[in-house]
């Protein structure tokens, strides 16, 4: 009995002895500066989601959906989350690069303008001055809006500039509305000026198409099967808690990043991007989980509409997998 415990005890011993396997570092890369959309990746690694799935999250900033595009084709970021129609135009120019989950589903694209000059509905953008940011992804579906709507570009004057010139012209008059993303630009100004921003939605006229979802270079997905499993399956859980918890969520940002913004605009533009998360086909899923006709839909718009090239309308699947994403439940 002696020996017996001796050498159980020699077993443990052993055991305790060896090194904890270590968590498999992974790089996130955001499509921008940090703002309230973020909130979900910073949560889950701040509650100890992406660890439990054996992840060592790092989060970057990134400088705009396409240069985080490239970055994840090159294999300088493991994962990045971008506009997805931003990342079908790379796709289909030969980048190797696939969706791993599209979480909005709606669009969040707008044209936005103080509320306080009571321009609610497209009739009133008439008379109007409209900035806009050249070649950008909602100046390139601006013209399916005005289709829609039955505007003209004759119908309001329009000024050019980059996204912080776009923000001024609102901020100091110089225009009336600004094309902006309802969780983002509008909070920008809002932290600005204090004043509040209203949305006239492009979704809400018939404009079906996805926007942010999370990439990865296609033979990282096939070497790394397992971990982009894991990665999915933490993120899924990520988005799921922060949704219940919108201001603890907001404030993992500022605790990672106490200069990325306000706690009261984070919060509501994180509140903002919520709706976002799910279409009516997908009300009763877990996030991510888009359907083929979205995907569809969205390849089409953006055919005609967005610069995608018409061979994109071939195989819309080649964008897009819902194959890594955790089943109910799990």
């Amino acid at each position: 009995m002696k020996r017996l415990i001796g050498v159980v005890s020699a077993v443990l011993m052993t055991f305790a002895a060896m090194p904890a396997q270590a968590a498999d570092k992974v790089v996130l890369m955001l499509n921008w500066y940090v703002y309230g959309e973020h909130a979900p990746f910073y949560y889950g690694k701040a509650k100890g989601i992406y660890a439990a799935e054996g992840i060592d999250l790092e989060i970057q900033e990134g400088r705009g959906s396409a240069a985080t595009t490239q970055a994840v084709a090159a294999k300088t970021a493991d994962f990045g989350y971008v506009d997805v129609p931003t990342m079908m135009r790379a796709a289909i120019k030969g980048a190797p690069v696939v969706a791993t989950g599209v979480l909005l589903q709606t669009s969040p694209m707008s044209a936005m303008g103080f509320a306080d000059k009571n321009i609610r509905k497209p009739e009133d953008i008439k008379g109007k001055t409209v900035a806009i940011t050249p070649a950008d992804s909602m100046t390139q579906i601006w013209p399916l809006f005005l289709k829609k709507t039955g505007l003209k570009e004759s119908d309001f004057k329009t000024v050019a500039g980059d996204g912080q010139t776009k923000l001024n012209a609102v901020i100091n008059g110089q225009a009336d509305l600004l094309l902006g993303y309802v969780m983002d630009q509008s909070m920008k100004i809002k932290d600005a000026t204090g004043k509040d921003v209203y949305p006239i939605k492009f979704a809400d006229y018939g404009i079906n198409m996805v926007s942010s979802g999370i990439i990865a270079n296609t033979d990282y997905v096939k070497a790394n099967a397992d971990l982009v499993r894991r990665f999915m399956s933490a993120t899924t859980k990520a988005v799921e808690a922060a949704e219940k918890e919108p201001k603890a969520a907001a404030q993992a940002i500022l605790d990672a990043n106490p200069k990325g913004g306000k706690i009261d605009t984070l919060t509501q533009g994180f509140e903002l991007t919520i709706p976002l998360y799910r279409t009516a086909e997908t009300k009763g899923k877990r996030p991510f989980q888009v359907t083929d006709q979205n995907m569809t839909d969205s390849v089409n718009l953006m055919v005609e509409y967005g610069g995608l090239d018409a061979k994109a309308k071939d195989n819309p699947k080649a964008f897009y997998t819902n194959d890594y994403l955790p089943k109910s439940g799990t």
